[in-house]
């Protein structure tokens, strides 16, 4: 073994080296997919202003083993004009993940971020294209930052809990 010098070193009598953390993604699926267009063909006319979007995104995951979970990843994106639909897109798109020399400690948020993480992308493309099939522009989904998804869902849970 050499230390970052470059130099040899022994583990002679030293911690056993541990295997660094992995994660494999199985497989990754759509479990839900919907869109909605209720006005079409009228909502399809060029408007003088654009319609009013809103985003959500919400993470759930499941054990299936103690080195297996199923994550998903739900995005729901609604656009209005006024009280009138223009379109709504949702997806629940999941993944199965074997995540290996994680301690627990860390697993619950290495969990919730990094498997999201990965299936975003994927995601995003597919409601771009859902919409864009839909005959509107495709929506780009802004990057989302997981790290603070999950600080904010676990300060509302500890906020829900009572004292």
């Amino acid at each position: 073994m050499t230390d970052i010098d470059g130099n040899a070193r022994s583990n002679i009598g030293g911690p056993a080296p541990t295997e660094a953390p992995s994660i494999n993604v199985l497989a990754q699926y759509v479990k839900d997919l919907s869109f909605e267009n209720p006005n079409a063909p009228q909502s399809l006319q060029p408007r003088e202003n654009g319609p009013a979007l809103n985003i959500n995104v919400n993470v759930g995951a499941r054990p299936l083993s103690n080195t297996e979970f199923e994550v998903d990843l739900t995005l729901q994106a609604r656009a209005a004009q006024g009280q009138e639909v223009v379109f709504a897109v949702e997806i629940v798109y999941s993944g199965l993940f074997r995540i290996v020399n994680v301690p627990e400690e860390h697993l619950h948020p290495f969990v919730l971020i990094e498997c999201p993480r990965l299936l975003f992308p994927f995601a995003r493309q597919i409601v771009s294209d859902a919409t864009r099939n839909g005959g509107f522009p495709p929506l780009m989904i802004d990057p989302i930052d997981f790290v603070a998804l999950y600080q904010q869902n676990m300060a509302q849970a500890q906020a829900a809990q009572p004292n």
